[in-house]
């Protein structure tokens, strides 16, 4: 699955957190964060603190990979 906006993030935070059946404040609660916190977190709110939003993720069973662009033929990064 690939997600590019804190929106499609939120999304997901949402229906998970909802197919194991959990509500926002037991989630909030479970992960040490407020629930205004994970209400923004599934609004899609883009300046979430990272680390929080990594916290909640793990706590339902969310894991995140990340990929890059490889390096061009003569070693640099690809430009813009």
């Amino acid at each position: 699955m690939s997600l590019k906006t804190a929106k499609e993030i939120g999304e997901l935070v949402r229906n998970i957190r909802k197919g194991h059946k959990v509500t926002q404040k037991e989630l909030a609660a479970a992960s040490g964060t407020g629930i205004r916190f994970i209400r923004e977190l599934e609004k899609g709110k883009p300046t979430c603190e990272l680390g929080k939003a990594m916290l909640v993720l793990s706590m339902l069973g969310i894991c995140l990979e990340v990929s890059h662009p490889r390096s061009n033929d003569s070693g640099q990064r690809g430009k813009a």
